[in-house]
């Protein structure tokens, strides 16, 4: 018998959390145990919690584009700690 465990909301949830997660589900889904209304359940969490890993990737996303775009006219040397 599959348990189901409450889950945070999805604003909530880390990238990461909600992936393992995900694959959690898609074990319970393949794994042909449950019954349809559960699969239904399961299924409706899991398209949640890929809208919550694409808004978290595209939020990363966003972030290093303004890095990138605030490092732009700024040059870096290598490191020498014998330097000084």
């Amino acid at each position: 018998m599959v348990t189901t465990v409450k889950s945070p909301s999805e604003s909530k949830l880390s990238f990461e959390d909600a992936l393992a997660e995900l694959e959690e589900l898609i074990a319970q889904i393949e794994s042909g145990e449950i019954g349809l209304s559960d699969l239904v359940d399961k299924f409706q969490r899991g398209n949640k919690l890929i809208s919550t890993c694409s808004l978290r990737l595209q939020d990363a996303e966003q972030k290093i584009q303004l890095l990138q775009q605030e490092r732009k006219g700024v040059s870096f040397e290598d490191f020498d700690p014998d330097k000084e």
